[in-house]
């Protein structure tokens, strides 16, 4: 095995970076830089003429992608290959195959492993649309409460809110994820849960939050004098504690192959999305998503956006030293987004062992972070734009708003101003601005890049979506790092455990275990426990 460190393209990069190019020196960033550095595909235009490359990085950065087989290792996931793995460790060891749960459409993989995963795919969905359907003939639901963390949070939620302009109007939908008690009290106040239904999903069936907020959504139920399997739908693993049909009207399945973080377009998402935007317009979503898949098996990088993203996020990462990406959509609806992206970005790549089991000796996943644009222009642009540390910005804009309601005010729409500080922003960044006074002083030569699109409809989030998915899971294949676990999560809910443990024996009246665990025990006495 090749480690990254070693590759003769990582030499050259990191040669190249000591004489990085200075997007402030004129006649650098130029009209026709512009024209020259731009993908596009599936309606999405990738501009990185602001990203501190020049032509001969990209040519090198794509031998970085041939060398560590990064198109093929996305092939390879595609078909349903193991790629969750650790050589010489008991992990996982499994396929993941998001990809194969909405790839209904054109040019189907024909590998076995994925014909088996779309056929029970498809077969959840065709039950999905059986039980809608009878549910519109049937019963008044109105409302959805999802319950789920993480991944069952998340993702479904950011599309959710990015389609809100596609919603059926006579739909409410409502996300508990925090075990904050509170959270559940103001969403239960504003229900009528004659008409609320409550997807419970968690594909382990113990998700701690998950179990405590379902239970606090049943008393709520019960004291309302209405039976609970009536009003609660379990999103769970097959044989999971959760596989129950005496407490749920129904399970719908999620199968082990598809993290958390990747299962917005299985049945984590689909219940509550196909519920809120009708079940066609949700097949939109994963045809935008499907089409984009394919996009990430071109073998060209110049014709693939996602491994032109990850090449672009490895060269400032690992060659650059950025630790950190904003991403800053340009549009109130991907108001989530972010925060999704942080999940699927730092819990697939923020790792520190190799696929060897080694400790790597380079950088892996950047901090994820952001909010829209343009309120993030008055929170914290002056920091990106003068301040010590360069973040680098990956944008998101559309050419055309959702609701297509707009006013004129000095001559120009909203939304004519919504992309005029875009662009506006990504050239300041670059180019920054020369002054006497040390105050008006904008050093510039800070990197970032644009993905442009037409509308955001349910075929273009979806595709932006899996561009999301490919460039983490690109980066991780390139850093031979394994995206697709999480044990990272893991100590502080076990010590979280014997803390409860903790609270348990004094609601008990009984002392607390001081040698089993002095650490929490000494927090916890600083706390005066009800009966």
């Amino acid at each position: 095995m090749t480690f990254f460190h070693h590759l003769p393209s990582v030499a050259q990069l990191h040669d190249l970076a000591k004489d990085s190019i200075d997007l402030t020196k004129e006649g650098v960033l130029t009209a026709k830089r512009i024209d020259n550095m731009m993908l596009e595909a599936l309606g999405l235009k990738l501009f990185y003429a602001t990203e501190k490359v020049s032509e001969k990085n990209i040519s090198v950065l794509c031998q970085l992608a041939e060398e560590t087989q990064a198109v093929k290792k996305m092939t390879d996931m595609q078909n349903g290959q193991i790629v969750n793995f650790i050589e010489g460790f008991s992990i996982e060891n499994r396929p993941a195959m998001h990809t194969a749960v909405r790839d209904f459409f054109e040019q189907c993989n024909t590998s076995l492993e994925a014909k088996q995963a779309t056929g029970l795919g498809y077969k959840e969905l065709e039950k999905l649309r059986s039980f809608l359907d009878e549910m519109e003939k049937k019963s008044q639901i109105t409302t959805v409460i999802q319950i789920g963390i993480g991944g069952s949070h998340l993702g479904p939620e950011a599309i959710y809110l990015a389609l809100e302009a596609f919603h059926k109007l006579d739909r409410k939908v409502y996300f508990l994820s925090n075990i904050d008690p509170d959270e559940g009290a103001r969403i239960f106040q504003q229900v009528d849960l004659e008409k609320t239904l409550v997807v419970v999903v968690s594909k382990s069936g113990t998700t701690l939050e998950t179990m405590t907020n379902e239970r606090f959504a049943r008393e709520k139920f019960k004291q309302a004098g209405l039976t609970t399997k009536n009003h609660f739908i379990a999103v769970t693993g097959k044989g999971s504690p959760m596989d129950n049909k005496e407490r749920y009207m129904d399970c719908f399945y999620i199968w082990n192959y598809i993290g958390g973080r990747y299962s917005v377009t299985s049945m984590v998402g689909a219940f509550i999305l196909a519920f809120a935007l009708g079940m066609d317009r949700f097949l939109d979503f994963l045809k935008g998503a499907n089409a984009m898949d394919k996009i990430a098996l071109r073998s060209d990088p110049y014709a693939n956006l996602p491994l032109m993203s990850a090449l672009l996020g490895i060269w400032n990462r690992n060659f650059l030293g950025f630790p950190t990406v904003a991403i800053v959509p340009y549009s109130q609806a991907l108001s989530r987004f972010p925060a999704h992206l942080q999940q699927l970005d730092m819990e697939s790549n923020g790792k520190s062992i190799d696929k060897a089991g080694h400790f790597v000796e380079y950088d892996t996943g950047p901090i994820i972070w952001g909010e829209p644009g343009t309120n993030s222009q008055h929170s914290f642009f002056q920091s990106v734009h003068q301040g010590t540390t360069v973040v680098p910005i990956e944008f998101i804009g559309f050419k055309e708003s959702q609701y297509k309601e707009d006013v004129f005010y000095q001559q120009t729409t909203s939304q004519e101003k919504l992309l005029a500080n875009l662009f506006a922003q990504s050239i300041a960044l670059a180019v920054g601005q020369k002054s006497d006074n040390p105050n008006t002083f904008f050093p510039g030569n800070r990197p970032n890049r644009i993905l442009l699109a037409d509308k955001l409809d349910p075929f273009t989030i979806g595709a932006i979506l899996a561009f999301y998915e490919h460039k983490v899971v690109f980066q991780g294949f390139i850093w031979n790092i394994n995206s697709f676990d999480q044990e990272g999560v893991q100590l502080g809910k076990n010590l979280a455990s014997k803390i409860l443990e903790q609270f348990s024996l004094q609601r008990q009246g009984r002392s607390m275990d001081t040698k089993g665990f002095p650490l929490g025990v000494a927090y916890l006495e600083h706390l005066s426990f009800g009966s």
